[in-house]
């Protein structure tokens, strides 16, 4: 689907009962911020299992596919009515969600330490950090989820090819895999915005 948002155009969607329209929004003060606003997705047990952009969120609702739970107090206008913009939304049949560990990426070892030195503590931007093994490659290390964590770059001049007791260094916390469970983490930071999701995530 096109992400692209013309006045008065309408997004067709498929569902149990044929085509159905799905309005897109005009062009208004706000909108433009609205349709990419994070929602919380609930499984139909009410399981946090994703975090999806308003557009979506919107498609899913109107499809029948999840229900609003919460809504984030906005309206989306399109060219025959205003929708209000939810905050969570849950699913009406239960996904099955395999336990599984993201794909090995720099991305994804930059987004489970929160772009953040796992040595100085220092926040920083993704272009500033770089990976560092903590078992260095030199001495048998392994490119793995638990012997990669993201580093600045005076940190990795710093300690170079040694472990990082002998640098003189301490990691931040012990690196593990991106799961499921770091997963929630990650909502729970995106959702410090928005109260309705304390609820379905802090239990």
């Amino acid at each position: 689907m096109s992400s692209r948002v013309e006045s008065g155009a309408w997004l067709t969607g498929r569902h149990a009962g044929g085509t159905m329209f799905v309005p897109a929004a005009t062009h208004r003060e706000g909108d433009a911020h609205a349709l990419h606003a994070p929602v919380l997705v609930l499984n139909a047990s009410y399981e946090p299992i994703n975090v999806c952009a308003a557009r979506r969120a919107l498609v899913l609702v109107l499809k029948g596919v999840a229900m609003t739970e919460e809504e984030n107090g906005h309206f989306l206008h399109a060219a025959r009515l205003a929708m209000r913009v939810p905050s969570v939304i849950r699913l009406l049949e239960y996904r099955r969600i395999p336990h599984q560990s993201r794909a090995l990426s720099r991305k994804n070892i930059l987004l489970r330490d929160r772009n953040t030195c796992q040595y100085c503590a220092e926040v920083l931007l993704s272009s500033e950090l770089t990976l560092d093994h903590v078992v260095p490659r030199s001495r048998g290390g392994l490119s793995t989820w638990e012997n990669l964590v993201a580093c600045c770059h005076a940190c990795n001049r710093h300690k170079g090819n040694q472990f990082p007791p002998e640098a003189g260094m301490k990691l931040m916390r012990e690196p593990r895999a991106f799961n499921l469970h770091t997963s929630r983490h990650i909502m729970r930071l995106m959702g410090r915005s928005d109260d309705k999701w304390r609820k379905y995530l802090f239990y």
